[in-house]
């Protein structure tokens, strides 16, 4: 089978710097660049309502391998639907699905940001299919983003890497600035930079997508590769020049930001379709996928997920960081709480209170309290909190938060083992 490198040929694309032109060199003439944009580029020429768009296309097999995942789409997508809030993802076939990412002319947004390259990949019935609209000069605009508009037209739903805060909301200044309703409308759309971070960051410092493939993925690129902050001042230069030569590279880099996209997806969709199935080496990524299903309200399966994690190797080797550990032990304890297991609710309270975990203190004081009214163990439990909350280093907010309310609760212990202590006498000594 090819390797991504060989099957990006057609993109243009050559390993090494031998291709590129001269520093400093410039066409003899801008209309020549224009002539070669097809040979340069290896793309072609469309024609649409509004003008001629310039795209560039490659077609993938669909089970392609990329990193230690694919491009295919094994998993059900139910519970990604559920996360995102989008229902209508469950009934979505992986040919309705359109993955974007767009390179442009600024890094901020706003009215004068224009998308001079917009990746789409999208499944096909036995292949996966990547166009690239790139744009040869600003006026051309209304073409591209027609051409865009038609091959979107099947789709409803899309996927993006950060796409909510910056891709399609420039995509869609610039339909609307043309005066058209952008196409992608009420489609169902799945950011995976949100999901990312909920998975993630507890293990990953960065979770940018470049990273996510090493990380996650196991896939790495060729050193045609650049840097996404360099790719519009890339393409201003071109305008400048008018040497597209260079711009193979901004290409390369869209093709495997989509690729990218397309094989994470399917790897979150396959962990989130049988997350009790999948093979999680690390423990802190278990808690970040059983916080993930507590907070869906799939609770059977976050409990089995919290007990794994628990159960995990990292634990006794302490690599799972103190607050995830602990912040685990408290919510499977809550979960067994609201099923009213509460022995099994107690075992984890004691387990966390012998890390001198704050809540597991209070929740013991409140069990003992209102649940077995023993106030003497109920009085330990709550001076136990309030002297951890004294304790030099503890953050002043938390103490300013909960002191005032467990001192109360001493005082109001303190009353309750007072009358009991006194029915004790009168009941032991009658007048």
């Amino acid at each position: 089978m090819p390797s991504l490198s060989e099957k990006l040929k057609s993109l243009g694309v050559t390993l090494g710097s031998s291709a590129l032109p001269a520093t400093g060199t410039k066409p003899d003439k801008p209309s020549q660049v224009a002539s070669n944009l097809e040979e340069l580029l290896s793309g072609r020429w469309i024609t649409t309502t509004h003008g001629d768009a310039y795209l560039i296309e490659t077609d993938f097999p669909a089970d392609y391998p990329y990193g230690a995942s694919r491009l295919s789409l094994p998993g059900s997508l139910d519970n990604l639907a559920i996360w995102a809030g989008e229902p209508g993802l469950i009934s979505t076939s992986p040919q309705s699905i359109a993955f974007v990412d767009t390179e442009t002319t600024g890094l901020s947004g706003g009215t004068g940001t224009m998308a001079f390259l917009i990746g789409i990949g999208k499944y096909e019935a036995d292949h996966f299919h990547l166009a690239q609209f790139f744009l040869p000069d600003p006026a051309n605009e209304p073409a591209e983003l027609i051409a865009v508009e038609e091959l979107l037209a099947a789709t409803s739903a899309v996927v993006t890497f950060n796409g909510k805060s910056f891709d399609l909301p420039l995509l869609r200044t610039r339909y609307l600035l043309h005066g058209w309703q952008p196409p992608f409308n009420g489609y169902a759309h799945v950011d995976l930079l949100h999901l990312a971070r909920r998975l993630w960051r507890d293990r990953l410092p960065s979770r940018t997508l470049g990273n996510l493939e090493v990380q996650i993925l196991g896939a790495s690129r060729s050193e045609q590769d650049i840097p996404g902050w360099i790719i519009p001042q890339m393409y201003l230069e071109y305008l400048h020049t008018g040497d597209p030569a260079p711009l193979k590279r901004v290409i390369y880099h869209n093709a495997m930001d989509i690729l990218s996209l397309a094989a994470l997806f399917n790897h979150l969709s396959s962990l989130m379709s049988a997350p009790l199935d999948a093979d999680l080496p690390h423990g802190v990524d278990i808690f970040a996928l059983a916080r993930l299903f507590e907070d869906m309200g799939l609770i059977e399966t976050a409990t089995r997920l919290f007990i794994r994690g628990l159960e995990h190797p990292d634990i006794i080797s302490e690599y799972v960081p103190r607050s995830v550990y602990l912040d685990a032990i408290q919510r499977l304890a809550g979960i067994h709480k609201k099923q009213e297991q509460l022995n099994e609710a107690i075992r984890l309270w004691e387990l966390a209170a012998h890390h001198e975990h704050l809540d597991a203190y209070v929740e013991l004081a409140k069990y003992y309290e209102h649940q077995k009214e023993d106030y003497i163990p109920a009085l330990e439990w709550t001076q136990a909190a309030i002297d951890l909350l004294n304790s030099p280093g503890f953050p002043a907010y938390e103490r300013r938060a909960h002191l005032p309310e467990l001192e109360h609760r001493y005082q109001r212990l303190k009353r309750k083992q007072t009358d009991t202590s006194q029915l004790d006498d009168e009941t032991r000594n009658p007048s």
